[in-house]
């Protein structure tokens, strides 16, 4: 019976880039407390040693976020396989490395097509199931580049920017169907997110000390796997919080950042206001 009901209690999740980095470790702290897991990754043979550490409470599955219909077939696949859905991670992206005049438009289409719209097309394909069940978690992974920016990470920014603003809206939009949404903002971390991950524009001559500058490593970067324990917590929480910063550095960054803003907004505001007009 205990076994049951620690079966029955379980929670499903659906996480996306699930091969390596933060969503190898969170996929692994789940299944290890017994949680299921649909680990998906574009290749599955990535994921494919999970089911023999964990058995049938792991789903290896390939996809491809890019690929809307994809999504929406495999997110069905995972809810008819274990019967209820209640947390989705949107984990999947890479770091797209350039100043913006070095960007070409199949590499900014590309960014934003796994930063953004992967999360997007997984969020409109779990909502139906969330909204049916009046639950579900939702965790976009974001990044202290979706609340400043740094030189020569443009595109990468746009596509973390767009993924806050449109997880705002949708937080206060399913917030009444029980749903809750959190947006994960890591700062700097030892993944291969600088690696092999990630995509380099072709140079161009006068950016080559800002680029440099770029390549040079962030001393204290995090530890991936010490992520984990926060992750189940938010997970657990029953007042998830909207965004949550991974590591103590972003907090310190931001409120420089946004001290700024607010001087420099009320420096102007004089003529901010004779542009009302009434």
């Amino acid at each position: 019976m205990a076994k049951n009901d620690a079966r029955a209690n379980r929670k499903v999740w659906f996480v996306t880039g699930s091969s390596r980095g933060f969503g190898r470790h969170w996929v692994e702290a789940a299944l290890a407390r017994g949680d299921a897991v649909a680990a998906t990754a574009r290749n599955p043979d990535s994921v494919a040693d999970l089911s023999e550490r964990y058995g049938d409470a792991v789903l290896p599955l390939a996809l491809d976020v890019t690929n809307r219909k994809a999504v929406f077939d495999a997110v069905a696949r995972v809810h008819s396989h274990f019967g209820r859905l209640d947390v989705v991670v949107n984990n999947a992206g890479y770091g797209l490395f350039g100043a913006i005049e070095e960007i070409t438009e199949a590499q900014a289409r590309a960014q934003l097509d796994a930063n953004l719209f992967g999360a997007l097309w997984v969020t409109q394909a779990v909502l139906p199931i969330f909204r049916q069940q009046r639950s579900g978690r939702i965790l976009q992974v974001s990044s202290i580049g979706g609340v400043l920016a740094f030189p020569i990470l443009g595109l990468y920014h746009a596509s973390k920017w767009a993924l806050e603003g449109f997880s705002d809206a949708l937080a206060q939009e399913v917030a009444q169907f029980g749903i809750r949404v959190t947006l994960i903002e890591p700062g700097a971390y030892g993944t291969d997110w600088r690696g092999s991950s990630a995509v380099w524009a072709e140079p161009i001559d006068g950016y080559a000390a800002l680029r440099e500058a770029r390549r040079t490593p962030i001393a204290k970067s995090g530890d991936p796997a010490a992520t984990a324990p926060a992750i189940l917590k938010i997970v657990d929480a029953d007042d998830p919080p909207l965004r949550f910063f991974l590591g103590a550095v972003p907090f310190e960054l931001v409120k420089d950042v946004y001290a700024k803003r607010l001087e420099a907004w009320a420096q102007w505001m004089e003529l901010s206001r004779s542009a009302q007009g009434t």
